[in-house]
């Protein structure tokens, strides 16, 4: 038996894996031992429970990270999958639902919707949020009322949560907002960066930043996002070329492409991510790696909207980590986010295997959690959070292959729905398939919808 991290003690609450992804292998019969939150010590060659230890059958793996998502994006699934139309329609079908958004109705949308990602084995998610005040730009009698039901949805679902307040503040380049954006408008950037101020985090958040895309934040007032987060060493993100119009627009406003204007003003760093950067130069590609942004790749919503495929492999080759996102949640499946940016990439160049199953894996763990400013979290290991899902290994989708092969049974054929226990800080969140704090996921997520659409 190897040992990592201090011994037991009474206080400590034990775990016992049937099987764990320990980032290289799947481990069989491992034991964590949490003590406040943590990952105090991991066992591994333990063949059976320790007295008193809690069991979880399956493959074990840290808990997921979602690092790009508009909560109230959920109102729309099925609505906007009618018909046929593009990106730019999608919009506007999207921009309704954001006008019926009230502080009230937000946080059970969210709270529902964040139980959902519970279920999905979900531990955190980056929260992309610029639906600020009420319909016409008043701002509410608290300016952060919007972010602060977010903040306080993760909690009631039991997940982290990074919101990512973005600085929203034209509606193309040069242009002022339109009516139905009014509302995620601050005006300037320092009017951004004195609302967000009064944000704090907490146990279970984080404030980080976001620039919505090039087209929605003037160039000159870039620099003033990216310094306050650079002077919090907060996480950056940015919705990075996911149309080839922005593109096209940048150019003709600028001269350059978005990558390089952001290049330009000071956005680019290793605690920034593009989220898509879908249509990219190779100097665009040169850049972000060079720099070591990172880049959120959200296959369903990327395929939903007929958005493209990005780059992903060129990016990642050049110096840019990958994390995945469910972005519009036309699902919210990490592990098929993981499977369809390697399908993706497949069908793309008609060759198999451009990232292991371990690769795939660390995109949706790991490194999603360090892109959401997370640290110490992602990894089964002596001092993290104890932060962790499991998977079985016995549904219809999953049964058959040897344990030893779980991380390809769990990226190439394991779904949402065969996730059975999701553990964050230690404390049980979904037990055998059920939430813990919301009882019935369904009724609250239709409830919350029904409220939205009015």
């Amino acid at each position: 038996m190897q040992v990592t991290g201090p011994a037991p003690s009474a206080r400590q609450h034990t775990y016992w894996l049937e099987h764990a992804w320990l980032g290289t292998h799947v481990e069989p019969g491992v034991a964590l031992d949490v003590e406040d939150g943590r990952i105090a010590a991991l066992r591994t060659g333990v063949d059976a429970p320790p007295p008193g230890a809690e069991v979880l059958r399956g493959l074990t793996l840290p808990g997921l990270a979602n690092a790009h998502s508009h909560a109230f994006h959920r109102a729309l699934r099925g609505t906007v999958q009618v018909g046929s139309g593009t990106f730019w329609t999608w919009r506007e079908l999207m921009y309704k639902a954001a006008q019926n958004l009230t502080p009230e109705n937000y946080f059970a949308l969210a709270r529902a919707v964040y139980a959902e990602m519970a279920l999905a084995g979900i531990t955190a998610v980056g929260e992309f949020h610029y639906v600020h005040h009420a319909p016409g730009g008043a701002a509410y009698a608290d300016p952060n009322a919007m972010g602060e039901a977010l903040i306080e949805a993760a909690a009631a679902a039991g997940i982290r949560i990074t919101l990512l307040d973005t600085a929203y503040l034209s509606s193309g380049f040069g242009e002022a907002p339109q009516p139905h954006q009014l509302r995620f408008s601050d005006g300037t950037a320092d009017a951004w960066a004195e609302r967000v101020d009064a944000l704090k985090p907490r146990e279970h958040a984080l404030i980080g930043a976001a620039v919505h895309s090039v087209r929605a934040v003037p160039a000159d007032q870039l620099a003033t996002v990216a310094a306050w987060a650079a002077e919090r060493r907060a996480p950056l993100h940015v919705h990075l070329s996911e149309q080839t119009a922005e593109n096209d627009a940048c150019r003709a406003a600028h001269g350059c492409t978005p990558t390089q204007l952001l290049a330009d003003h000071g956005v680019l760093g290793p605690r920034t991510t593009g989220v898509h950067n879908t249509h990219l130069t190779d100097a665009d590609i040169a850049l972000l790696g060079g720099t070591s942004t990172g880049t959120c790749m959200c296959p369903t919503t990327e395929r939903d909207l007929a958005d493209g495929i990005g780059p992903a492999t060129r990016l990642q080759h050049a110096g840019s980590p990958l994390s995945l996102g469910s972005d519009s949640h036309a699902v919210i499946d990490l592990l098929e986010e993981a499977r369809a940016m390697e399908l993706n990439e497949r069908l793309r160049s008609r060759t198999r295997g451009h990232w292991t199953a371990n690769a795939l894996l660390t995109a949706a763990t790991e490194d999603g959690h360090a892109a959401l400013g997370w640290e110490g979290a992602g990894r089964l290991e002596a001092g993290a959070r104890a932060d962790f899902t499991t998977v079985a290994l016995d549904s219809v989708r999953t049964a058959g292959p040897v344990p030893r092969l779980g991380a390809e049974t769990a990226v190439f054929a394991a779904s949402a729905a065969d996730v059975r226990h999701t553990v964050v800080g230690g404390r049980h969140v979904v037990r055998d398939g059920a939430h813990t704090l919301v009882p019935d996921v369904p009724s609250a997520l239709a409830e919350a919808i029904a409220a939205v659409r009015g």
